[in-house]
């Protein structure tokens, strides 16, 4: 592999990044900022493809199509404009991965109490030995009146919070 010739001022300093000294900068390897670009053959067709990979993650965040280069049989080399895109666009899978991962393990719905609405939450804690759900219920001050623990597969929906609020907060069967 070749490194590409980067102008000086493309080539981000120590105060850029926090570990500046660990950098690559080669035609089919990037890696600066928490992030690594790797240009690699796809393996479907004849064409290239780049992945994206967080430091410290074995999979990567994002794997994309590449462009071919002039000669139509190499890929293009990566640049500073295409790996910070690239560091965007992976950035933000990942931040909508979290988003969803987050809706999925966090739910809530409203329900009308004796003393004015309250909030019914649900909080999935996936362990891998003993995953459980939290359910609580929080009044229109913030406070908590009650929380019980509950299977992870309990199902919160309005029907269900006003069930467990009508039983006095008794643990759901």
């Amino acid at each position: 592999m070749t490194t590409t010739s980067i102008a000086s001022t493309d080539i981000p300093n120590a105060d850029d990044t926090a570990d500046s000294r660990n950098a690559i900068y080669e035609d089919r390897l990037w890696r600066d900022d928490g992030w690594t670009a790797k240009v690699i053959k796809n393996e479907e067709d004849d064409g290239w493809a780049v992945a994206m990979f967080k430091d410290g993650e074995s999979e990567p965040a994002l794997v994309g199509p590449w462009t071919m280069g002039r000669d139509k049989k190499n890929p293009k080399p990566l640049d500073v404009n295409a790996f910070h895109t690239l560091v965007k666009t992976a950035a933000e899978v990942l931040r909508r991965h979290e988003q969803q991962l987050r809706a999925q393990l966090h739910k809530r719905v409203s329900v009308d109490g004796p003393n004015g609405e309250i909030d019914v939450i649900l909080d999935i804690v996936p362990d891998d030995y003993d995953p459980y759900a939290m359910l609580s219920a929080i009044d229109r001050f913030g406070e908590t009146i009650a929380s019980v623990k509950v299977p992870p597969s309990f199902k919160l929906s309005r029907n269900s919070a006003r069930a467990w609020v009508d039983n006095d907060f008794q643990r759901p069967q």
